[in-house]
């Protein structure tokens, strides 16, 4: 029992904590969009699915010294592919289609190992309950859950604050490579173990589960899977993509499946539905657009709590469902099938179908469609009228929450000029005010983030408004540099609003990464037809395009890419701004927007500049009262002392920002976003 043990807790162990490893070192080389995580989610999920059917295959076709012999062969060419290191070569500044590119990176680089891994819980407990009838082996499935939740609780504790993300590789390889000798053994042993005694007449008479059984299998897991997927870019997509976020979902998605496969007798329907009927209202009022703000530590615990609950249910059915040992395989196989089925249509399907995050509402609807099918035959106890009238009110209450959700659905298009989606985002185009009226405006919303607005009264039309105003951190270093035709380098288009400081022999290169962002722009906006400068946009990741172009000789280079409320980390680490510096001029500036609701951004621009030996000067605007031209903003200017002391003007509302000595500086190999949350 304890080689089991070990074997199945190591391999969960370092099943997920390759994920967050993995995502993080590719992050940077893809947008750093949360799109990223949910791609690795689906191929996690996939190969998880390619795992236990191999699991269910060998145990069910194989003679046990086959079995042993062939899965020692397969362990050992695994081998092969350490250390896990993604090759360079993957990296691209123009990537047309992220999503396939992302998926045969990760099955070239953690491919074989994550397949094997995947294998192991399913097929030793197959093997075990094989070789000991009276043994349970839905207790190694919790443990195997119990050191998964373990992997990802100690990497943004543990693991990401003090481990360079190539160590992080290094480290993870070495411990997987442990893991091939010990499951080795336990092949070996399992192969030379004497079978226990079975009652053939007993596994005749134990019937396998039915297709309708197997059917709320697959729909149950898939129900979890899309909420923790819906949950998740809810989460990242207006906060940050950071591991934290991507790991507090799974994690609690795991805590699920823990207590209900370890104890059983924890999920108790008369404590968690009516606790659903909460969670699904909640998830539904998070949906409507116009819902009321929440700070952001309260946003994330309620939406954390909503989704334990949500999955408690979903895997709590499961193991009231679940069949007999004999069949555990199959039934695994299902479940990581409806996984599987979850992260495909989140993945994958969803930003080419929809125009919104419409994945959330319908996972949603299933779930709670699901639990009616559960609960609908369980009410023939209390006879035959209560069966009908329970029946009855549980469609009325179901009816009416799928016509919320239909409604939410409509709401969250509803009123904008143009909705669109790729793999980047949602992109929103909305009009406010009244037609003709002083202040009515067009913005560009990401997710929910204003990424520019501007206004068609003549009097503001063609000014910088909203995070750019002149009185901003970015307006003060665009006003610094006055006479001569000036070069500006710009990382992040939005709707171009900051062309409108362009002059008469000025030359402006802007770097943008999504397609849709540029189409708008130019169609939907005049900040790019109306500037006086020279315009040229480079598609791109602004960071990787600038690292293979010769220097720009830049005056100004300002760093304004955001995905949703949050900068992508590698346009923010001491080799980003080396990058940078080497674009600008002797006596350059490097503008950085810091603007954003949840992340303290000071101390990464203090360390990151002091490491290249420059000055960071921190810009806080705040707009007077009743100001529907100017947002409050926050710039980061960084420079030599001597452009500082060129340009008096700037010192006029700066902070030089402090030595933070006990800060580390952000590098492409080490970043920690939870150590910035305000």
């Amino acid at each position: 029992m304890l080689l089991y043990a070990l074997a199945i807790s190591l391999s969960a162990f370092l099943l997920f904590e390759v994920q967050p490893i993995i995502a993080k070192m590719i992050l940077p080389w893809f947008g750093g969009t949360s799109a990223v995580w949910t791609t690795c989610m689906l191929f996690f999920q996939a190969v998880l699915l390619l795992g236990y059917l191999y699991a269910h295959w060998l145990h069910e076709k194989l003679p046990p010294r086959k079995q042993a012999f062939l899965h020692i062969a397969v362990l050992a060419a695994s081998l092969a592919t350490l250390p896990i290191l993604p090759n360079p070569a993957w990296k691209m500044a123009d990537v047309a289609h992220p999503s396939q590119r992302i998926l045969l990176l990760l099955s070239l680089t953690v491919g074989l190992p994550y397949f094997l891994l995947s294998s192991t819980s399913p097929l030793l407990q197959a093997w075990y309950s094989r070789r000991n009838r009276g043994g349970l082996p839905y207790r190694l499935f919790a443990l195997s859950n119990a050191a998964s939740m373990l992997a990802l609780l100690t990497y943004p504790l543990l693991v990401e604050p003090n481990l360079p993300t190539r160590l992080q590789g290094y480290a993870w390889s070495a411990a997987y490579a442990c893991f091939v000798v010990i499951c080795a053994v336990t092949a070996w042993r399992s192969m030379g173990e004497p079978a226990a005694a079975a009652s053939s007449d007993v596994e005749e008479t134990i019937e396998p589960p039915s297709f309708a059984a197997r059917l709320l299998w697959l729909g149950l897991a898939a129900s979890a899977s899309v909420l923790l997927l819906a949950v998740t870019t809810h989460l990242t997509q207006d906060i940050a993509a950071i591991p934290f976020l991507w790991i507090l979902p799974l994690s609690i998605y795991l805590l699920s499946f823990i207590i209900c496969f370890e104890s059983p007798g924890a999920y108790r329907r008369v404590i968690f539905l009516p606790l659903l009927l909460a969670a699904l209202a909640f998830f539904a009022y998070r949906l409507w657009p116009y819902h009321g703000a929440m700070q952001m530590r309260v946003a994330i615990a309620a939406c954390a709590a909503a989704l334990f609950v949500c999955c408690m249910v979903c895997h709590g059915e499961l193991v009231r469902l679940k069949p007999d040992p004999r069949y555990l395989t199959g039934f695994y196989v299902t479940v990581a099938l409806g996984g599987a089925c979850g992260g495909l249509f989140v993945g994958l399907l969803a930003p080419s179908l929809f125009h919104a995050f419409d994945e959330f509402p319908i996972g949603l609807a299933l779930c709670a469609v699901l639990v009616f099918r559960v609960l609908a035959p369980e009410l023939r106890r209390f006879g035959v009228a209560r069966q009908r009238w329970g029946v009855g009110a549980l469609a009325v209450v179901l009816c009416c929450y799928l016509v919320v959700l239909a409604h939410l659905m409509q709401e969250m298009v509803g009123g904008y000029r143009l909705v669109v989606r790729n793999f980047y985002g949602q992109l929103k185009v909305q009009d406010d005010g009244d037609a003709g009226g002083e202040f009515s405006s067009r913005t560009l919303v990401h997710g929910t983030i204003n990424h520019g607005s501007q206004f068609f009264n003549e009097v503001y039309r063609l000014e910088p408004v909203t995070y750019f105003c002149p009185q901003s951190g970015i307006g003060r270093a665009m006003r610094a540099q006055q006479g001569a035709p000036r070069r500006i380098g710009i990382l992040g288009l939005g709707c171009g609003t900051l062309a409108a400081y362009g002059r008469q022999g000025d030359s402006i290169r802007i770097y943008e990464i999504n397609p849709l962002v540029l189409e708008i722009a130019k169609r939907d906006f005049t900040y790019l037809r109306d500037t006086r400068a020279k315009v040229e946009v480079a598609m791109g990741d602004g960071r990787l395009a600038l690292e293979s172009e010769p220097s720009q000789g830049f005056d100004l280079l300002v760093m304004d890419a955001f995905s949703g409320d949050s900068v992508p980390v590698h346009l923010i680490t001491s080799e980003a701004f080396r990058v940078y510096f080497r674009h600008l001029k002797p006596g350059g500036i490097l503008a950085v927007n810091m603007t954003n609701s949840y992340l303290d951004l000071e101390p990464v621009m203090e360390r990151a500049a002091a490491s290249l030996g420059k000055a960071a000067y921190s810009y806080q605007f705040e707009p007077d009262p009743g100001d529907y031209i100017c947002f409050a903003c926050s710039w980061a200017l960084i420079m030599d002392r001597a452009t500082m002391a060129a340009h008096p003007g700037l010192e006029h509302g700066g902070k030089l920002l402090k030595p933070h000595p006990q800060f580390r500086t952000w590098t492409d190999d080490f970043s920690n976003m939870l150590g910035i949350l305000k």
